[in-house]
Order: C-alpha cells, then structure tokens, then sequence
C-alpha cells in the first residue's frame, strides 16, 4: 500500500507541474495498468472500501485510484495517466451534471469514456439512496454526530429540504468528514445492495 500511495503523489505532484519521471518509473516498478480518477479522497474512499470488501486488492491487480481533487482536473489527469502520458486503461466516476466535461476531456486525451460511471448528484448522494435516511442516521447517531446533524437541521437555511439532500449537505460540512462516511456508509451496505456506478466501476475493472 506505501508503494501504492508513493505513486499516487508522485502523479499529484506531476498534475501540479512537477517532473513525471517518479510517476512513470513507480508505474512501471509496480506494474501499474489502470487508473481509477474520481473527483475526490471521499470517492477514493468508497471505491477502495468496497473493492476490500469484495475480496480485491486493486493495488495487487495493478489498478490505482486516483483523487484529481476536483472534476475540472479531469483532462489534465487524463492526459498524464491515459493514451497521451503512461498509457494506463482509464476509468472513473463522475457526477452528472459534469458527464459533459468528463467526455471532452476524455475526447482530447484520447481516452475512451466507456469505464466511466455516472452518479446522478454525487456518490454521498446515491450511497444515501442506496441505504436509506434511517439506516444513515443511525450511523450518523452511532459515530457520535447526532448533536451536530440535530443543530445542522435546525439552522433555517436547512429546513424543510428533502432528507436525502439535508444529509448530503451535511456530509460537507466539516473537513474529512465525507471522507470517514465514505468508508462508513460503503461498509454499511448489504451485498447486492451497491449503488449501480460503484458496482459497474468495480466489475469493470
């Protein structure tokens, strides 16, 4: 996993304008094949959780996920890790309403879009749906942050939303907290119960 982790800095480093050659070279050390790009750590997170859970070890298989820290970051990622740069097979999630950037920066990297996998808000979103408000507050309840979700709720710019859409809101709002419920919520869920994007991502891979 250090090794791993070593190559997925050296490619943060290089997207932010550093020299590619550590990249490359763990690329080649490790056997690297594939890059999973996902928008964020707490994405990072839940696609490494489940792939735990089903057994796999991606970093033996030859696959690393990769967080750009943002969508918009999507071409440059591509291009680095896709057909233009190490030539790794790409794949991903992305949110819907960023399906259209996704492709365009795909397209100029040359990169095929079909082992991206669409999110209809984002992955906090359908792992909510997938679990339910319930299922969700009680493991809100259980981690010690019912206090602040009941003070979240309360606040009036809150009121009267959707519970889906108070609870997502509220994943945000503190730092590493999508993070820690990214793992959380994915190891809450019942086999056969995946959200359709993580569990088409995985069987892709």
């Amino acid at each position: 996993m250090a090794d791993i982790e070593a190559f997925r800095d050296a490619v943060t480093d290089w997207a932010a304008g550093g020299p590619g050659g550590p990249a490359g070279e763990l690329a080649e050390r490790l056997g690297v094949r594939a890059a999973v790009l996902v928008e964020g750590p707490s994405d990072l997170a839940a696609v490494e959780t489940l792939a735990s859970r089903r057994g796999r070890d991606l970093a033996a298989e030859g696959v690393c996920v990769v967080s750009m820290r943002g969508a918009m970051n999507v071409a440059r990622f591509a291009a680095l890790l896709g057909p233009p740069g190490l030539g790794l097979r790409l794949a991903g999630l992305c949110d819907e309403n960023e399906q259209g950037f996704y492709e365009r920066g795909l397209h100029r990297a040359g990169a095929p879009g079909e082992g991206f996998f669409v999110c209809v808000a984002d992955l906090e979103e359908e792992l909510i749906r997938a679990l339910g408000v319930a299922r969700v507050a009680e493991i809100v309840e259980a981690e010690g942050d019912l206090p602040a979700w009941q003070t979240f709720v309360r606040q009036p710019a809150h009121q009267g939303g959707r519970p889906e859409g108070q609870l997502r809101r509220f994943l945000g709002t503190k730092s590493g907290r999508k993070i820690r419920y990214g793992h959380l919520l994915v190891g809450a869920l019942d086999a056969g119960r995946e959200p359709a994007p993580l569990r088409e991502l995985l069987a892709h891979l």
